[in-house]
């Protein structure tokens, strides 16, 4: 999960890149990142792509999303969980490039209940420390108003609204993908859907082995889907035994799964406007990702 710690990391990664806190003041964060926004935010593999912003309900309300998907034909539906700091362009980017790819994705909004809308404005490229100091403790209050009841009860909500469109195709299986306190919804998801989810990828994901009844790594048994479990260095290093924990999960239930650690990834490196953003790494993890999404989805 996100913190003080792994976000102290990643500020010391984000300015050895050569951007200094003065320099950053001083030029703007559209600026700053315009030479360090990496391919992997935009870049797609050609499909032309319809774009829309949706209110999806759900049982506590409508929940704003972003819905993408390829103009043509019919796809597999993937649910997009963006992290602490939710819904933003780097989110609705990486969502049009995985529909570009052949998938009809909905980027949802998980603070729906108390927020419509999003923390980080559009003006800021990146969420570089000053930013981050501002809105960090109000994602913190929001991701508390969550749990494993709601992430279930809304992703209900949302495979129910793919599967009513043209877009999709409901004989194939649905995908979920979750970066930072999301990466947990996709084992909750895939566990209490395992008929209809068939591939879950979590990055930088947080508390996905805990001592609770009801964590993440208990629910393996319940789950059908391949998954894709990708591992910040730094998370590794302040737990260890996770790795080991879920691999053995995954064996016992006889599914197939990565759990890997990303060496010289920190915690956040996925999305292109994190300090810690890493692009050969982010575009490693995509790649799995499209993989498994290909094998198990396509």
């Amino acid at each position: 999960m996100c913190d003080e710690l792994n976000s102290k990391d990643a500020e010391a990664f984000f300015l050895q890149q050569g951007l200094s806190r003065r320099s950053f003041g001083r030029i703007g964060v559209g600026a700053a990142l315009a030479s360090m926004l990496p391919l992997s935010a935009a870049a797609g593999d050609g499909m032309e792509v319809v774009e829309e912003n949706v209110m999806v309900k759900t049982p506590d309300g409508e929940a704003d999303c972003y819905f993408v998907y390829p103009a043509e034909g019919r796809h597999p539906a993937v649910i997009f969980w963006p992290d602490i700091f939710g819904m933003r362009p780097a989110f609705r980017q990486m969502g049009k490039r995985l529909a570009q790819s052949g998938y009809a994705v909905l980027v949802v909004n998980p603070y729906y209940r108390n927020m419509h809308g999003q923390l980080i404005p559009d003006s800021a490229k990146i969420i570089g420390p000053e930013l981050r100091k501002e809105v960090f403790p109000k994602g913190r209050e929001l991701a508390g108003t969550l749990s494993p009841q709601t992430c279930v009860t809304d992703g209900r909500a949302f495979i129910a609204y793919l599967d009513k469109q043209p877009a999709v195709d409901v004989s194939k299986k649905a995908g979920t993908a979750g970066y930072c306190m999301t990466g947990s919804y996709t084992f909750r998801l895939a566990a209490d859907m395992p008929e209809r989810v068939g591939a879950g990828a979590s990055f930088h994901g947080g508390g996905l082995v805990t001592e609770a009844d009801d964590s993440p790594h208990r629910l393996v048994p319940q789950i059908k889907a391949g998954f894709l479990v990708a591992i910040a260095e730094n998370d590794d290093e302040r737990q260890p035994e996770a790795k080991g924990v879920l691999r053995q999960a995954f064996d016992d239930a006889g599914l197939a799964a990565t759990v890997e650690v990303y060496e010289g990834a920190m915690h956040g490196w996925c999305p292109p406007d994190s300090m810690a953003h890493n692009q050969a790494r982010a575009e490693r993890a995509w790649g799995e990702m499209l993989a498994l999404f290909g094998e198990r989805l396509s």
